[in-house]
């Protein structure tokens, strides 16, 4: 009897590992990410009284592609049970740079978009793909490098700074180096504009120019780690600096310039466009509540406790009085 059940759970066991294998590996397929091929408010939005949201039988899921500097600073682990709870969702979270993001809500992949690409995100709204768009929070980017400054740029304009960097690295690239994106994310898009700001053409003249200039494909975390370990130079969101501070030598060696602003906006994927978005009143209600008060007074205190500073700057009370930076606002987004 003992030998008749061995044999049998041996002839059942066989096909079962098989399919599981199977399984896996159709499923890991699926959730390859292709590599993405890129502001005005909407005029015809009203106000509205209420953002509850429809009674729905179970849980649904409401999927989201962001940043990755606000999933490296922590802030959509705090957010996301918060939300959960308010609107009785699940929230599945794709954290990428701007251009996978905005990939994903061509794709159909998600219902909203959190992202911090101006002309990127005008073109999204132009080509039909993204409604509702609001700006909820901003902070800035800074040039870090080894505190040594081989190329001498600290205190510079960013663009006098990306001058003298290029400069340093064609020189002598064992030097000066440089570490980028690469990604086509928010700031990557950033770097170019100020490439461009320094008199470069970034595909011309950076991009391909030597070995002092360093794609990584990678997010922001992972850039701070490469450009620690290499002492070399690069372009970050103040947020995940602060956050990477104890992890990293470099410094941040230039802070100020009008180039520097960096918006974070939130928009709805328009179901009109993408048949698969069906979560539009769920992304409505999203976007308000990140511009509620509840969030924006989060915003302005998180990480103040542990770095000393806030890692994101809310729009609420006009915060923001920079050229070029949006007013928070007064408005919501209709639920329907």
């Amino acid at each position: 009897m003992k030998t008749l059940i061995i044999n049998l759970v041996r002839r059942i066991s066989v096909p079962v590992v098989i399919f599981c294998l199977l399984l896996g590996t159709i499923l890991t397929g699926c959730a390859q990410v292709a590599t993405p091929p890129q502001s005005q408010q909407p005029a015809d939005v009203k106000p509205i009284q209420s953002t509850a949201l429809p009674v729905v039988a179970g849980i649904p899921r409401f999927k989201i592609a962001t940043t990755t500097s606000l999933y490296d600073t922590g802030l959509w682990n705090y957010l996301e049970p918060m939300f959960e709870k308010k609107a009785n969702v699940r929230l599945d979270i794709v954290y990428a740079g701007t251009g996978v993001a905005l990939e994903y809500g061509k794709r159909g992949d998600v219902d909203a978009v959190v992202v911090h690409d101006p002309e990127a995100e005008a073109q999204f709204i132009a080509d039909g793909y993204g409604i509702n768009k609001r700006s909820f929070a901003f902070n800035h980017f800074l040039i870090a490098g080894p505190a040594a400054d081989p190329a001498g740029i600290k205190g510079l304009s960013p663009e006098q700074a990306f001058k003298k960097i290029y400069e340093g690295g064609m020189a002598d690239p064992s030097k000066v180096k440089f570490i980028s994106r690469g990604d086509n994310s928010g700031t990557h898009s950033k770097e170019k504009l100020i490439w461009q700001a320094a008199g470069y053409k970034y595909a011309a003249d950076v991009e391909k120019s030597g070995p002092w200039y360093v794609e990584t494909g990678k997010g922001m975390g992972p850039c701070l780690l490469m450009a620690n370990e290499q002492q070399a130079y690069l372009l970050a969101d103040i947020s995940t600096f602060l956050a990477y501070k104890g992890k990293v030598s470099v410094v941040p060696l230039v802070e100020q310039g009008a180039l520097f602003l960096n918006v974070y906006d939130v928009m709805a994927i328009n179901p009109d466009k993408i048949t698969t978005a069906k979560m539009l009143p769920t992304a409505n209600a999203f976007i308000n509540w990140l511009m509620s008060d509840e969030v924006q007074d989060i915003i302005a205190t998180y990480g103040v406790a542990e770095y000393g500073r806030s890692l994101f700057n809310p729009l609420k009370g006009g915060g923001c009085s920079e050229p070029g930076c949006p007013k928070l606002e007064d408005y919501t987004v209709p639920v329907k």
